[in-house]
């Protein structure tokens, strides 16, 4: 349960004698299992609340009324047989736990009221919400596609518009040399790819001060070799004829793959494993 005294403590003893009274799994305090009982919360917020519930209910394996709730009870046998699966993405610890179990987990909810908050400031703001959806995604694969590796690519395509921007100004606006243009697009997109995913995509390491710029730096002989390789396909390509776009396409798509493998292990170091 959260610290901020918005859950209701003296549902505790019911939840578990809920838990204690059979081969019940795990206990939710819900918010939504008589309709909807949140209190003071205006319509913005409910509806952020009924959406992001519909969102999770998606990767559940069974149906529940309020997956994204924050007060909860567990066996402990039941979070030892599930927390290696878990995404640990954002807050939303129950939806991950749900959404990881290796099979449908026996559930049942009690009914209480959300409280208004007596201290602090809701965690609610763009960052959470583009980590509930990397939840969602990661759970919605179910972990195929790493969830980092999804938000990464996200970046990339936004790096991809940058790239083909600066390089139709450079090449059709200021009638630059196709190769003069391919490398400062090049230069253009990698610098936006690092700041958009030092904040998004490794936002749990995020680098700051002298740190970040020596994670740019990193990150730019990292990605050297798939930059060479860029410019020298889109070059070769161009040159034979080829579209500019489709010669400046594939030469992105060559640096791509060492673009996120190589910097994972070299800019963005997983801290514990570095030691």
């Amino acid at each position: 349960m959260d610290a901020d005294l918005q859950h209701d403590e003296t549902q505790i003893p019911i939840m578990l004698s809920q838990l204690l009274s059979g081969a019940t799994d795990i206990v939710i305090a819900s918010r939504y299992v008589n309709g909807l009982d949140v209190g003071y919360w205006d319509g913005r917020r409910v509806a952020i609340s009924l959406w992001a519930n519909r969102l999770g209910r998606l990767v559940c394996r069974q149906t529940i009324s309020d997956p994204m709730s924050g007060f909860f009870m567990i066996r402990r046998s039941v979070l030892d047989s599930t927390v290696h699966k878990l995404s640990g993405i954002g807050f939303k610890i129950l939806l991950d736990i749900l959404a990881s179990a290796p099979k449908p987990l026996c559930v049942r909810e009690v009914p209480y009221t959300f409280r208004p908050r007596f201290a602090g400031q809701s965690k609610l703001d763009g960052m959470v919400a583009w980590e509930f959806g990397m939840l969602i995604l990661d759970k919605f694969t179910r972990g195929a596609i790493p969830a980092r590796f999804i938000a990464f690519t996200i970046v990339g395509a936004a790096g991809v518009a940058v790239h083909m921007t600066v390089l139709t100004l450079l090449l059709k606006g200021l009638s630059s040399p196709f190769h003069y243009s391919q490398a400062v697009a090049t230069v253009a997109a990698m610098v936006f790819n690092y700041a958009v995913n030092n904040v998004l995509t490794y936002r749990d390491r995020r680098l700051r001060g002298w740190s970040w710029a020596r994670g740019l730096l990193t990150f730019m002989l990292a990605c050297g070799i798939g930059a060479l390789a860029n410019v020298g396909l889109a070059a070769y390509l161009f040159e034979r004829q080829s579209r500019w776009f489709i010669a400046a396409l594939c030469g992105i798509a060559v640096s791509a793959v060492w673009n996120y493998a190589v910097t994972r292990l070299f800019t963005w170091r997983d801290v514990a494993t570095a030691r």
